[in-house]
């Protein structure tokens, strides 16, 4: 499939092939809401932790007799009933089961959002930039010609060395190299603007069974 082909000094009537598929796919919501779970679940550390009553220190003397006493039996201070024991089945740090997700699985999903965003009319392809824009007004009256304001840029490392400076001040706006590009990232942002080159990385990465 073809999509137009934006550019910075306003050149039209431009294109550029992309394989259909990545981005005319049929889009599995359910696929994709699982695979932004498992992304948030990785970038929040767990740090809470409480002590089990094998952990907690005092004394394991018994407290009261096992019977004769016509209250329930209990054996130390430490057990989870009194004030000051351990914790049950409370967090554990660091130590927490962290869900694993099929590489493949991850490439579908990342390529069902892409047809997502084309579908919704909103996957913009953008020149490689070849000349450093260094004013932020410069790449801003570009954004707003296009009506592409709250955008994620996508982009190759020669492109992103020569728009950073006039984009990273924008509001709304979060510039991201191609190997950095991730579900949830996408759906932030409403629309999505990749270069040339970087769309077809990620094409070749994600047709590309090896990887």
């Amino acid at each position: 499939m073809k999509l137009p082909l934006l550019n910075i000094d306003g050149s039209k009537n431009l294109s550029i092939e992309v394989s259909d598929k990545i981005i005319k796919l049929k889009v599995n919501h359910k696929l994709i809401k699982f695979v932004i779970d498992w992304q948030l679940n990785r970038a929040k550390p767990r740090l809470a932790k409480t002590k089990q009553r094998n952990q907690i220190k005092g004394s394991t003397v018994k407290i009261v007799a096992q019977k004769g006493s016509g209250g329930a039996r209990h054996a130390s201070k430490k057990a989870p009933l009194f004030v000051g024991g351990g914790i049950a089945h409370g967090p554990k740090g660091a130590v927490y089961k962290v869900k694993k997700i099929n590489k493949k699985v991850r490439k579908l999903a990342l390529a069902q959002t892409l047809s997502k965003k084309n579908s919704d009319k909103n996957l913009h392809v953008l020149a490689d930039v070849k000349k450093e824009i260094k004013k932020t007004k410069e790449f801003n009256q570009f954004l707003k010609k296009n009506n592409l304001t709250n955008s994620l840029i996508i982009s190759d490392t020669d492109s992103l060395k020569n728009i950073n400076k006039s984009a990273r001040n924008i509001k709304n706006i979060k510039l991201i190299k191609d190997e950095g590009t991730n579900i949830y990232d996408l759906f932030k942002y409403k629309n999505v603007i990749m270069t040339s080159s970087s769309i077809k990385k990620i094409e070749s990465r994600l047709l590309n069974e090896k990887n």
